[in-house]
């Protein structure tokens, strides 16, 4: 079974800015580097060693945790002058200034360096096969999306039921958990209260979790159906059997979602009964009581295109004896996970 990130330096993340510096702005830009920090942990970090509230930090995208990554934020009123703060693991290059915020989404995509270890000769000779290739990835979001039961999480938040929302976060350990604890002990049963004490666009990615896993079962289902009686018997052939596949839209499930307005039968059909699985009404995603986390649809790919996956080299693999590890270098378009691809590439 393959292996990554046995080390953060076998997991190098740099994202590819479309930023636009300039001289003045009342938001300076700087270039974050990290190791082993969520971007959200290391941004909270900054906020306190700045004393900035973590509102005014801006970035484009979550980066992973066990990995070393590169990414563009902003700084409302932030100096160049600290570059310099002396914190493990976390460095700062002043890059510009501008008059935007970094938004979620203000980026062309990410360029990856990836390890992967734990290989044998043939697996080493399927990455060979596809070097520089054009092939359909499902693009279905990473486990990163997933964890900490955010997606459960999000549920509990679109069926209202803050209660069980707060004790899947309270699984977790932390400042803000303690922070929920405490807040507990005073007003008991005030559990949307509690939940305000999450930063927006923490409590912003369980909803959008949620939606998340909603798209991965109906993408994994169409696929399947897709490509039933094409297989026979050797797995390499799904490769080639997604890109006949054509590259549809597939919705993602929000409050103004309308199930008679599909028209492809198929995704009509495995939505329909998604959405009896989960009990869910598209209007659940209107939250009264938080309308900051109410939640729109929109649409995601069916696949993501893969051109340029390059081997970099190939080694023994130090950390499993007889084994090989290979390094390998590729980007995707922003949204769209290593991690799938490579569980894709390896299934």
């Amino acid at each position: 079974m393959y292996q990554i990130k046995r080390t953060p330096e076998d997991f190098i993340v740099k994202e590819i800015s479309k930023l636009d510096t300039k001289e003045n702005g009342q938001y300076a830009y700087f270039l974050l580097k990290k190791t082993n920090y969520s971007t959200v942990k290391a941004l909270k970090v900054l906020s306190e060693k700045l004393n900035v509230p973590l509102k005014n930090i801006g970035f484009a995208g979550n980066k992973d945790r066990n990995a070393v990554t590169e990414q563009a934020i902003s700084v409302f009123k932030g100096s160049r002058n600290i570059e310099n703060l002396g914190l493990r693991n976390i460095e700062l290059k002043y890059l510009g200034n501008g008059k935007e915020p970094i938004s979620l989404g203000d980026l062309e995509g990410n360029e990856f360096t990836i390890t992967v270890r734990n290989l044998d000769n043939n697996e080493v000779k399927k990455i060979k096969n596809l070097e520089n290739k054009k092939i359909n990835v499902p693009n279905l979001f990473g486990p990163q999306r997933f964890s900490n039961n955010n997606h459960l999480t999000g549920k509990s938040v679109i069926k209202k039921d803050f209660k069980k929302a707060v004790e899947l976060i309270l699984e977790n350990e932390g400042d803000i958990e303690l922070q929920i604890k405490e807040y507990l002990k005073n007003k008991k049963n005030d559990y949307a209260g509690a939940l305000r004490l999450i930063p927006l666009k923490t409590r912003k990615l369980f909803v959008h979790a949620y939606q998340s896993f909603l798209f991965n079962k109906t993408a994994s289902e169409y696929l399947k159906n897709s490509i039933k009686n094409k297989i026979i018997g050797n797995k390499d052939n799904k490769i080639n059997d997604y890109n006949k596949i054509e590259n549809i839209e597939i919705p993602i499930i929000g409050f103004n979602f309308d199930l008679n307005e599909i028209k492809n039968t198929k995704i009509k059909n495995i939505i329909k009964k998604i959405l009896e699985e989960e009990k869910l009404n598209p209007r659940d995603f209107i939250i009264s009581q938080m309308p900051e986390l109410t939640s729109e649809g929109t649409s995601r790919n069916l696949f993501f295109e893969l051109k340029d996956l390059k081997m970099v080299e190939i080694n023994d693999d130090e950390l499993n004896v007889r084994m090989k590890k290979i390094k390998i270098n590729f980007t995707l378009p922003k949204s769209c996970y290593a991690t799938t691809l490579l569980e894709f590439i390896f299934q």
